[in-house]
């Protein structure tokens, strides 16, 4: 009885060693996209595809257009919020009281007090 695999050295879903001899690549163009960070870079697309207007930098994470004199700006990164600070903005303390008054009060007419 033999121990190991029937085919040594590969595993499913792997792709030849070298491209194959009989076909060709599918044609590509080359695009470059400019960061405000000053960062460029080099994106391939299929010949035929629709080029974005923005790209996101691989090293600084800011969108980059196509126009290297004029890149776009940077995004301004919102802080993270909780729930209780959304909620906040949308009441005020005055209104938060009248809805708290009002659930105790339905509280405690279930309660029948």
């Amino acid at each position: 009885m033999s121990s190991g695999s029937a085919i040594r050295g590969s595993r499913v879903g792997s792709s030849p060693m070298r491209p194959d001899e009989r076909s060709e690549p599918a044609p590509r163009r080359e695009v470059t996209y400019f960061c405000a960070g000053g960062h460029t870079s080099v994106v391939r697309f299929a010949a035929e595809a629709a080029l974005p207007d923005t790209w996101d930098c691989p090293r600084c994470g800011q969108p980059a257009g196509l126009d290297g004199n004029n890149p776009p700006g940077k995004v301004r990164v919102e802080p993270y919020k909780s729930h209780l600070a959304y909620v906040k903005e949308r009441r005020s303390d005055a209104d938060g009281a009248a809805i708290l008054a009002e659930a105790l009060a339905k509280v405690r007419q279930r309660r029948g007090e």
